[in-house]
């Protein structure tokens, strides 16, 4: 049930971070790069729905990987699990867009920073309340 519920939880959170990542102002500043290439609109209902499949995968690749992870607390294995993420999800990628597409440096910053942000803020979650 545990899992259930935190899987829930992460999913809406990555929803309302990611909203509020690249809705704001300065965030529409820096993303204005990608406006010729940007949908005009977002359907939501859609986006709900793979935030929370995105939510039960991270939370159960978390519980698979809790033992493997560097540190004796909970906390510090959600640490751990946040870094691991930011690497693959919020580096590489933009790391990437740095390779292939003209993107200023100050967009990829604020993408690596936001994008830190939210994976510590999920792993911090998964390392308080889940353990296999």
């Amino acid at each position: 049930m545990r899992y259930i519920i935190i899987s829930i939880t992460s999913g809406l959170l990555f929803g309302i971070m990611d909203g509020l990542i690249h809705a704001n102002p300065l965030a529409q500043r820096f993303y204005r790069v990608y406006q010729p290439i940007a949908r005009t609109s977002i359907n939501i209902p859609v986006g709900i729905i793979i935030d929370l499949i995105y939510g039960f995968l991270i939370t159960g690749v978390f519980l698979l990987l809790y033992s493997s992870l560097p540190g004796y607390t909970g906390f510090y294995k959600g640490i751990s699990f946040a870094l691991i993420l930011w690497f693959f999800r919020v580096v590489m990628s933009a790391v990437s867009a740095w390779m292939m597409c003209v993107i200023p440096v100050g967009t990829l910053f604020y993408t690596l920073i936001t994008g830190l942000a939210e994976m510590l803020i999920l792993g911090i979650l998964y390392g308080l309340n889940l353990k296999p």
